[in-house]
């Protein structure tokens, strides 16, 4: 991938419009409850600032109503918040679209960029207004990558200057290393509830890497397909067959697919259940499949010993639960000790490493969400690539 760094650019007097990701969650009363992505985006305005540029900073949060932003809806939290990580002011603007003031070395807020109509739908005139604001766009939202709006793509094509902000370019360049220029062998961990939620990255991914491990729930539908009984286990019994396929396709390319060989069930899905471990072979009628057994972990982590690079989106058990969460415990410790270069991400992934503290262990954790599940998927992110084209 070939984009622009905002690092590499001269900013001094030049107005800087950062897109950023703060959407955080917040409380009933609207307080902060993780000011993670807040954080995340300090680095960029920082060397913005320090550079002497003119910076304006922008974000959605939540989903308001375009043209009708509600109180609920504002990034004043997240202004304060912002002024209390950067040490200076960082004054809101509402109704911004038509012009901002703002002084080299200094930083405003623009309101949520979902208010303003036409945001969602990439509009054309809404876009140039924004360009009109900036000599330098800067992305640094690799989590909202996958959407054409108007502050992701629109603005990106008329800008004087469009390029990623630190964030984004160190995202870009761990999804590239993993799945573009990997060391071999490349393993990929793919966990979830349902395999068609994950049906397009488990037959991209079957083509790309040396081994595929799937856990879960989506296990399951994989266990049925290889002939196995999985009781009363969450299943897709309709798409046995494109499982069966994705089997089919590790093998015809000489790849290890390897399931698992004991599991741990039980008779009821809740915190309370008692759990109960079992051969693959020996899963009862009214079993709940909940998690891997210790020799299929061991298995695992034997693969994940010898491997070049990992990519890790989803837990292989119900790890929620501490009587369910012995696969992924292992696999989870398997990567943090490998020599081999890991990306992780994914909601429940990112919960398991914090759950078994392995954070510094991890080469790079992705916070992108959908952007780095699309990504996985081989589909192109609209933001990335007008990035490219835009560098071209």
């Amino acid at each position: 991938m070939n984009f622009k760094k905002m690092i590499d650019l001269a900013l001094a007097g030049k107005r800087v419009f950062i897109r950023a990701d703060l959407n955080v969650p917040q409380d009933a009363s609207g307080a902060i409850t993780d000011d993670t992505r807040i954080r995340a985006t300090v680095p960029a305005i920082k060397h913005a600032l320090k550079a002497g540029a003119a910076v304006m900073v922008t974000s959605h949060l939540g989903r308001p109503s375009e043209g009708e932003c509600k109180p609920e809806d504002s990034l004043a939290p997240i202004a304060q918040r912002l002024s209390e990580l950067l040490g200076v002011a960082v004054p809101l603007k509402r109704d911004w679209t038509g012009g901002v003031e703002v002084a080299p070395g200094a930083v405003v807020m623009l309101e949520n960029c979902r208010c303003n109509k036409g945001e969602k739908k990439n509009d054309d005139a809404l876009s140039r207004r924004m360009a009109a604001l900036c000599d330098v766009y800067v992305n640094d939202a690799f989590g909202t990558a996958h959407r054409a709006e108007a502050t992701t793509h629109g603005i990106a094509k008329y800008a004087t200057v469009a390029c990623a902000g630190p964030l984004m370019a160190a995202e870009l360049e761990a999804l590239a290393l993993a799945l573009e220029h990997p060391q071999h062998p490349l393993v990929a961990i793919v966990g979830g509830s349902k395999v068609s939620t994950k049906l397009t990255l488990l037959k991209t991914l079957v083509q790309k890497v040396d081994e595929l491990i799937v856990g879960g729930a989506l296990a399951n539908t994989f266990l049925l397909a290889a002939g196995y009984s999985v009781g009363k286990s969450l299943v897709e019994q309709e798409l046995v067959p494109e499982a069966q396929a994705i089997i089919a396709a590790a093998k015809a390319k000489g790849s290890a697919m390897p399931l698992p060989v004991d599991v741990v069930c039980a008779k009821e899905f809740s915190a309370q259940a008692q759990a109960t471990l079992k051969g693959i072979a020996d899963v009862a009628a009214d079993d709940l499949i909940l998690d891997i057994g210790p020799q299929s972990s061991a298995r695992l982590s034997e693969i994940l010993a010898r491997a070049g690079t990992i990519v890790w989106n989803g837990p292989v058990g119900v790890f929620e639960y501490d009587q369910f969460g012995g696969g992924t415990a292992r696999l989870a410790q398997a990567i943090a000790q490998s020599k081999a270069y890991s990306l992780a991400g994914g909601g429940d992934t990112l919960a398991a490493v914090a759950k078994y503290g392995i954070t510094e262990n991890i080469s790079y954790i992705s916070t992108g969400g959908g952007a780095f599940l699309e990504f996985l998927e081989g589909r192109t992110l609209p933001a990335v690539e007008i990035l490219e084209q835009r560098a071209a």
